[in-house]
């Protein structure tokens, strides 16, 4: 029974030499501490040459998913259906070449070992449900990891300087006498200006009814001449990725509102409202504007340009650290708002702002008393003029400016925790948010790095945080 399978190793990945595995495998709950593979460090000559060394990276997860109901997401359609246990018999390993080949569990065999050093995967296979290919791959604080982070935020650098060609020319195309490029236009104006995914086709009957901006229906739009005194108003809803609702209503140029009457003429709500364009296709186009340049780009360099504008705009000098913080949260906000990051309000959410709005009335209350104790301590100074009084007196007044800067904390944490209520900060910051922006921010303003990021993270951004100074802009 094939319950995990990836555990210490020693050598190489296979990228530039060989991962090998110890030969007794490990069951499912093994507790055992961080799991490593060796990667080879990859330096350059001045000829060119390459020199390998090894260095010890961690594995991500390492565990297959047991037999299990399959849940899914929102109103999924596969939803009770039963998750087959992974066997050996399912599972392809990746190793270099001349490596030992694991030994997988008793009575067993592995589907296929193979030795492909164009990806860096170490073992896959493919879940009985949805079909969907899994893989253990590197820790996110590893190495190549790293690397692979730091060239995406680069890309969506690049996009920075050549943006606003691209806006000219899909606001030309908004005229173009060819519907699908009327159409693929409209498609990138949403993803540049609402950051929406691209979206995949699928089998409506095997998938969640989700959406993305190419897969968008007649039925998601509700066109508004105007609307909250604003003119040529879209109004978008449908269940985005993981069946998260995204709700949005924004004013459009008035040749978007046009070609989008254009595009649901004679047309029923079940309907493409892209029918001339595919998923593919647009990234074609995307491809050609800039080397790399994919839906997924335009997402990050939109919430990473909105963080840095964000910080800039709202980051003031005097400000206390937590009001900092603060401000920094609500920049960060902002962006999971932009790529639609919501959660459901946390069960114990109620109780947590009922407990912290104890201790804010605690708190006021100490104040208060403290502030009658410091008048009456004034009448004492002034009648008896007592050394002993003096000092008590002034130690008072510390005591109160102590007391009133445990309430201003206090008050910024519910203001932040009533605004984070339903938005999940966290995804943004992971795997759209260029890390330099936050670190620059840290080491311009004095916050201590380990204020917005937690220990794994800061392991996972250390390249970040060795890279970027204070003056690193985005």
């Amino acid at each position: 029974m094939l319950e995990v399978f990836l555990y210490w190793t020693a050598v190489s990945l296979v990228m530039w030499g060989a991962v090998s595995f110890p030969a007794r495998p490990l069951r499912l709950g093994t507790r055992l501490g961080p799991v490593f593979v060796s990667v080879p460090h990859q330096t350059v000559s001045l000829t060119g040459a390459q020199t390998l060394c090894p260095r010890r990276q961690r594995i991500g997860n390492f565990k297959t998913e047991p037999p299990s109901l399959f849940r899914g997401r929102g109103d999924h359609p596969k939803q009770g259906r039963i998750k087959k246990r992974i066997e050996a018999e399912d599972v392809m390993i990746n190793i270099g070449k001349g490596a030992t080949v694991p030994e997988p569990p008793a009575g067993h065999k592995w589907k296929t070992v193979q030795h492909d050093n164009k990806v860096t995967w170490l073992a896959s296979w493919s879940e009985n449900i949805q079909g969907q290919i899994k893989y253990v791959m590197l820790n996110p604080t590893s190495r190549l990891k790293g690397e692979k982070d730091w060239a995406k935020y680069e890309t969506a650098r690049k996009l920075k300087d050549i943006v606003e060609k691209i806006r000219e020319q899909y606001r030309a195309d908004w005229k173009s006498k060819e519907m699908k490029v009327r159409q693929r236009a409209v498609a990138v104006y949403f993803i540049d200006i609402l950051a929406l995914r691209a979206g995949n086709e699928k089998d409506a009957d095997e998938s969640a009814d989700t959406v993305g901006c190419c897969s968008l229906r007649v039925e998601h739009l509700t066109l508004h001449e105007e609307m909250d005194g604003k003119e040529h108003v879209v109004e978008f809803d449908f269940l985005g990725k993981d069946s998260i609702r995204y709700y949005n209503r924004m004013s459009v140029e008035k040749q978007v509102f046009k070609n989008i009457g254009l595009f649901m003429k004679d047309k029923v709500p079940g309907d493409d409202l892209f029918d001339r364009l595919t998923t593919a296709t647009l990234n074609k186009h995307l491809s050609e504007l800039m080397e790399g340049l994919t839906a997924k780009v335009f997402r990050t360099f939109n919430a990473s340009k909105t963080l840095q504008d964000q910080l800039d705009e709202l980051t003031e000098e005097d400000d206390t650290t937590p009001a900092k913080l603060l401000s920094y949260n609500r920049a960060n906000r902002a962006v999971a708002i932009l790529c639609n990051h919501q959660r459901a309000p946390p069960k114990t959410f109620d109780q947590q702002m009922s407990n912290l709005q104890e201790k804010i009335q605690a708190k006021e209350d100490a104040i208060a008393e403290c502030r009658d104790e410091i008048k009456a301590l004034r009448r004492e100074v002034k009648t008896s003029k007592d050394a002993k009084s003096t000092k008590k007196l002034d130690s008072k007044k510390k005591q109160l400016l102590k007391l009133e800067e445990q309430l201003h904390k206090l008050e910024l944490q519910a203001t932040d925790k009533q605004e984070n209520k339903e938005i999940a900060l966290g995804t943004s910051k992971l795997n759209y948010l260029d890390p330099r922006i936050s670190v620059a921010w840290c080491k311009k303003w004095g916050v201590g790095v380990e204020k917005v990021y937690n220990k794994s993270q800061r392991e996972k951004f250390a390249w970040a945080i060795d890279m970027a100074d204070e003056d690193f802009v985005f």
